[in-house]
């Protein structure tokens, strides 16, 4: 009992200087107050201050999908740092791990993507595709092609112009005015999408929601649809099967780039390399970030069609952005690494059947529950939606903090996650074991019933 004091005054103590100094994400002093302090990690659990361990049920940010204590990746970083620390990747400097990820990237990206430049993180690429898309139409002779169209529940960042396309207002509010010309359609949302009467299908009338707003907006104005294969910080909303060939076709239509972000889905999350591979559709620009390193060191990216990059290359006129840490050899080196682990240890396969697994225990577990309205996923990312009345589909009042109540409880059982409203996530490491993963519906299950009987 005195360890036991004696390792949760540990705790605390690094809570209260914490507070003393850092300013976190999401920044909320009453919400930090009951902060966790990880000290260690082992595959698919975080250990904390006290020394009790959690299952990563979000595999951090959804990011670490190889797990904690991977030594190929600290090798990777630490030969690379005792070789070359930094060496700066603008115009007139590159470094062969920059040159050989770029290699080994197009030969893992979809067929059109085959040119690359590389960033610290999601928000960062976003912003990269915002600027590259209005550089191409410049190029083009089509100046007035700027706007951008995302959709409510996604996510892409919150850096200002990222922010702006993200779907999710309470990302707003603070920061407003956004950047004019940032305009959301509704997600396919699957559960709660209505289609008007005489629509052909859910998934095509939800796809028809951009050739509204194309046409609303004026198609000689719209640049780019940025989207995720699948939402994940929105709730884990898996699409329609022909939503994204229906896009794709709006897309060409209209002259609108089709931006896939894969920060989520890229690297093997959901069964494929990258999201749009489950329908068999090609975008014409890329974002990624997160899986790429594990989460071992901050790199992101985009990936650039062929056309783009022809035109591009043919314009004459300088891409004029840059950051200090774009091609940054170490985060290189651990991309490498990464992609090494990716394809000895047959993540694609492994998150299929993981995957499918967890979601079917998922609904065994939860499904039956009154309060329980969907139970969803692709790969190694489910969510399971709680709702106050399931025949209706009523949502809880927000001010009832179900999702939150409920991750609390989930917590006090050794899970550890996020939830979007009411919406748990589930998204654990890749290389998670069949043990662990038949324990996440068990806990969640559990937790639900404290909060809902």
């Amino acid at each position: 009992m005195a360890q036991q004091q004696e390792e949760h005054q540990q705790q605390q103590e690094w809570v209260d200087r914490d507070a003393t100094h850092l300013v976190h994400p999401l920044h909320n002093p009453a919400a930090h107050a009951s902060a966790r302090v990880w000290t260690g990690g082992e595959g698919a659990y975080l250990i904390d201050a006290d020394g009790n361990r959690f299952i990563d049920c979000l595999s951090g940010l959804w990011n670490n999908t190889a797990g904690n204590g991977r030594h190929e990746l600290a090798d990777a970083a630490s030969k690379q740092m005792r070789e070359m620390g930094f060496a700066s990747g603008y115009t007139g400097s590159t470094n062969p791990r920059a040159i050989e990820l770029a290699e080994r990237l197009a030969d893992v990206t979809y067929p059109n993507i085959n040119h690359f430049y590389l960033t610290s993180g999601g928000g960062e690429s976003t912003d990269s595709n915002i600027k590259m898309a209005r550089y191409y139409w410049k190029v083009k002779g089509k100046p007035e092609k700027t706007k951008v169209i995302s959709r409510i529940w996604g996510y892409h960042g919150v850096t200002f112009a990222a922010m702006c396309a993200t779907g999710i207002a309470p990302y707003w509010g603070m920061f407003e005015p956004r950047i004019p010309g940032f305009v959301h359609i509704p997600s396919p949302y699957p559960y709660l999408y209505e289609a008007p009467e005489g629509a052909e299908s859910q998934g095509i009338a939800a796809a028809d929601e951009l050739e509204k707003k194309i046409l609303e907006e004026g198609p000689e104005t719209v640049a780019m649809f940025i989207a995720e294969p699948v939402q994940g910080a929105g709730g884990v909303i898996v699409p329609q099967d022909d939503y994204f060939p229906r896009i794709r076709e709006i897309c060409d239509k209209y002259e609108v780039l089709l931006v896939s972000d894969e920060v989520i889905t890229g690297f093997g999350r959901t069964g494929k390399m990258f999201g749009l591979e489950h329908w068999g559709v090609q975008p014409d620009l890329i974002q990624f970030a997160k899986a790429v390193t594990s989460g071992y060191f901050p790199l992101g990216g985009i990936g650039i069609s062929d056309e783009i990059a022809d035109v591009m290359n043919q314009s004459g006129s300088p891409w004029m952005h840059a950051y200090t840490y774009s091609s940054h050899p170490v985060g290189c080196a651990v991309a490498l690494a990464m992609l090494d682990i990716i394809e000895r240890e047959s993540f694609l396969e492994q998150a299929r059947t993981k995957g499918q697994r967890l979601l079917v225990k998922l609904k065994e577990a939860l499904a039956d529950h009154p309060h329980v309205g969907d139970v969803r996923g692709l790969g190694m990312m489910c969510g399971v939606e709680f709702v106050k009345d399931k025949a209706n589909k009523t949502l809880f009042d927000a001010g009832e903090a179900i999702g939150p109540k409920i991750h609390n409880e989930t917590v006090k059982r050794g899970m550890f996650s996020r939830v979007r409203g009411d919406v748990y996530c589930v998204a654990p490491p890749i290389v998670t074991d069949e043990n662990t993963l038949d324990q996440i519906p068990e806990i969640l299950a559990d937790a639900t019933r404290a909060v809902l009987g």
